[in-house]
């Protein structure tokens, strides 16, 4: 979301800019597919295609073409080939390749940016979608994440991205160790919720890093976390016997990661306490508990990277 609110703040404040969009990377490409950048006229930027010298020779074409008050051109694409043998080689040394749209973006694009960022805001599903002479924003949902076609024998191409926040954390407790989460996992680009059933609790009323805060009874958590292969969940309530209460709930429901705090001995005693009153082995064994990956830590924020770490390896399939 960050890098759309520059975009809409630069191209409000320049009236044009170059928006720079990896459609399709291959190999051991530095920028992957969904990578962007801006570049303004002046000497601002935001985002990345990848870095190095082929990031910096396109940001200098960009600006070529933003000067003065000549007619902009329309969008095109670039192939990149990151090989040393390559007819169209970047600079760089890795292996891989991108092909990179280029748009000029004017005034009148603010609209659909503004339409853009406040569905982003409510954490609605759209695609944007990019072709060889216009920018859309549909109210849509893709079957993946990215689509790039390049029509060949008509000169054009298609992308479609799927906009929006495409995982989300639920983190039940908002405490110390909620609040240093909420931070990361939002700079890694969830969608962060954190709930508490304590009213007037400082960590939770001044938490400026969740997109969404809320005071609920932790007997109906239920109703306020949906299931999803994109839905992550912590449990850090206030104590054992709240946890227990959010894990009865939850468990057995399809998420892609279900984690909870707690000492050793004290996720044994609870998962003993749940057998005993019905849980089975199969369910208990997908909760990652103690939570996190191994690293000794011990301040909230140490912890909360360890929470972070493990939640990554699971997305990425490392776990």
């Amino acid at each position: 979301m960050e890098f759309w609110n520059d975009t809409y703040r630069l191209l409000a404040q320049y009236k044009k800019v170059a928006l720079l969009y990896v459609v399709q990377s291959k190999g051991s490409s530095p920028g992957r597919q969904g990578f962007k950048m801006i570049v303004a006229p002046g000497q601002d930027m935001s985002g990345s295609i990848g870095g190095g010298i082929m990031e910096h020779k396109f940001v200098e074409l960009s600006r070529s073409l933003l000067k003065g008050n000549n007619a902009l051109p329309k969008p095109f694409i670039r192939h990149q080939v990151h090989r040393d043998d390559a007819s169209e080689k970047s600079g760089m040394i890795c292996s891989g390749e991108q092909t990179i749209a280029f748009y000029f973006l004017q005034h009148e694009d603010l609209i659909w940016l503004k339409k853009l960022l406040s569905a982003l805001k409510s954490n609605e599903k759209h695609v944007l979608r990019l072709t060889s002479d216009r920018i859309n924003l549909l109210k849509k949902d893709l079957a993946a994440p990215f689509m790039f076609k390049d029509m060949q024998s008509s000169s054009g191409w298609e992308y479609e991205e799927q906009v929006g926040f495409k995982e989300a954390i639920y983190i039940i407790g908002g405490g110390h160790v909620g609040l240093a989460l909420s931070q990361l996992m939002r700079n890694l680009g969830f969608y962060v919720v954190v709930m508490d059933d304590r009213e007037d609790l400082n960590t939770l009323t001044e938490n400026s890093h969740a997109h969404q805060t809320s005071v609920i009874a932790y007997s109906e958590i239920h109703k306020h976390v949906p299931e999803g292969k994109n839905v992550y969940v912590v449990i850090a309530s206030f104590g054992y016997r709240t946890d227990k209460v959010v894990l009865k709930q939850l468990l057995g429901k399809k998420y892609k990661y279900l984690g909870m705090m707690g000492s050793e001995e004290k996720v044994k005693r609870l998962f003993d306490e749940m057998k005993k009153e019905g849980a089975t082995e199969a369910q208990l064994s997908i909760v990652h508990s103690p939570i996190g990956i191994r690293i000794k830590s011990k301040t909230p924020e140490e912890i909360a990277v360890s929470i972070a770490a493990e939640i990554i390896a699971v997305k990425n399939g490392g776990i």
